[in-house]
């Protein structure tokens, strides 16, 4: 396996891989590697000839209080289980590789980056945004994987693909979760040991707002209801949103047809987790 520092070099690697005909398979990552990143390469792996792990931990999508600067880094860990998962290529650049004299271009999605988590952290698709365009102009993926953890940044992804006709096809893979239902993160290193317990409500609340739509309730305000009363038992929980909306709009609704998104977002103490559930209302 290679591990590829240079921006202009990743770029020339993968231009005379394109030019040989390869199929890339891309998984951008920032890095902090877990079973649900490892997923997506295997994955890859079958589909495609050389499969790239970008690891990134991209500052423009952080906030001025998140935490950039303790985000988990473990580079010769990370390039292990790359290598471990199948992985050829791993590209690792350093915030001067990407952008040698700061981002001047920024790249705005729309509604779809401005609800949600973009209402709790604005900016943070527009940052999302750029920098995947710029790892896809270096990596030129044909087939690019994402877990559906992060199911907006899916939606925001898919929106700049469409909207700048990238030559990429999209791949989004189910959540990868621990025993208890827990999706796995980066961020759960971040809880202590009664912290990660109670973290487990999350899905115990998406399980529940699931349950109320299969049993025939149909208001979007009474299912995250359901999902409410059950994370504030949890003393330590502090909730950013809980809402039922519309899958592919992320829209507010107030009868659930279609596909409809379970979303949460919530503090376990100082840890912000967020997690989803798509659930089919026939």
């Amino acid at each position: 396996m290679t591990v590829i520092r240079a921006a202009r070099r990743m770029a020339a690697r993968s231009e005379r891989l394109r030019r040989q005909g390869k199929q890339l398979g891309v998984v951008p990552t920032m890095g902090a590697l877990h079973e649900g990143h490892l997923s997506l390469v295997r994955a890859a792996v079958k589909a495609n000839d050389v499969v790239i792990v970008t690891i990134f931990v991209n500052p423009l999508q952080f906030g001025p209080h998140e935490d950039f600067r303790r985000y988990p880094r473990n580079l010769p860990r990370d390039i292990r289980l790359a290598r471990r998962a199948g992985a050829d290529i791993v590209f690792a650049p350093s915030v001067q590789e990407i952008s040698p004299t700061g981002f001047g271009t920024t790249i705005d999605v729309g509604p779809i980056g401005e609800r949600l988590e973009g209402r709790f952290r604005p900016g943070h698709f527009r940052g999302v945004a750029t920098v995947v365009a710029a790892l896809f102009h270096l990596t030129k993926p044909t087939h690019a994987y994402f877990g559906q953890k992060d199911y907006q940044q899916t939606l925001v992804i898919k929106r700049l693909v469409k909207d700048l006709c990238l030559d990429v096809r999209l791949h989004v893979l189910p959540t990868v979760r621990e025993r208890d239902g827990v999706a796995m993160s980066s961020r759960n290193r971040y809880l202590r040991v009664e912290q990660r317990r109670q973290a487990a409500v999350l899905w115990r609340a998406l399980r529940a707002g699931r349950e109320r739509i299969r049993t025939g309730e149909r208001r979007a305000s009474a299912v995250a209801a359901r999902m409410r009363r059950l994370i504030k038992a949890i003393p330590s929980a502090r909730i950013d949103y809980v809402v039922a909306v519309d899958a592919a709009t992320l829209a507010p609704v107030r009868r659930l047809r279609g596909c409809v998104a379970l979303l949460v977002a919530v503090w376990i103490g100082r840890t912000r987790l967020i997690d989803n559930l798509l659930v089919d209302v026939s």
